[in-house]
């Protein structure tokens, strides 16, 4: 079994936490108290982008050897028109540059809160799609998902998040404009 460390609380870590000990391994919940040791052998940065940077200032040097698995989405919040990263990047190519040590996933960023919680997606089960360069890596956190009773994707290396991304602003912009509900999302029929 996997010991997890998930950095945030909110709606997403919350549903990620409770997927990861649905499938018996365990996890710590890390807030913004640096006295609080990273100890997981996986970390999820359960975060908004924005906050990615001060993050891994604070505990970059902490995160060596682990799989760290990217959540986020890269939007401006202020418009909910665009991505803030290069088209050629993502966020999770950014995390892995300033992680060199690390083994960066990306995953959970095209779910919402309440379909990993639920883990349906209409009538069809949760999947997470799940990108990287470390196949080890991708295993590890594909086992935590499935355990957890949801579906899990190889969906390629590294370079495969910036779609990931573009998938996960597409589903929030339409959620935000009321064209989706928050509760819905894309389901995967592989």
């Amino acid at each position: 079994m996997a010991h997890i460390s998930i950095i945030g609380s909110g709606n997403m870590g919350q549903a990620i936490a409770t997927i990861a000990e649905n499938g018996g391994h365990t996890v710590e919940q890390v807030g913004r108290d640096l006295d609080q040791q990273v100890t997981g052998d996986v970390v999820v940065l359960a975060v908004p982008y924005p906050a990615v940077a001060s993050v891994l200032a604070e505990r970059g040097a902490s995160l060596a050897g682990k799989v760290v698995v990217d959540i986020t989405n890269p939007l401006n919040f202020e418009t909910f028109d665009s991505l803030t990263v290069p088209a050629d990047s993502s966020a999770a190519a950014e995390i892995a540059a300033a992680l060199p040590q690390s083994r960066v996933v990306k995953a959970f960023n095209t779910n919402f809160a309440s379909t990993l919680a639920s883990g349906e997606v209409g009538p069809q089960t949760t999947t997470v799609l799940i990108a990287g360069d470390d196949a080890e890596a991708k295993s590890v956190l594909g086992g935590i998902v499935t355990d957890g009773g949801l579906a899990a994707i190889d969906a390629g290396d590294l370079t495969r998040a910036r779609e990931l991304e573009a998938i996960g602003f597409l589903q929030i912009k339409l959620a935000a404009t009321e064209k989706v509900s928050w509760t819905g999302g894309f389901g995967l029929v592989a």
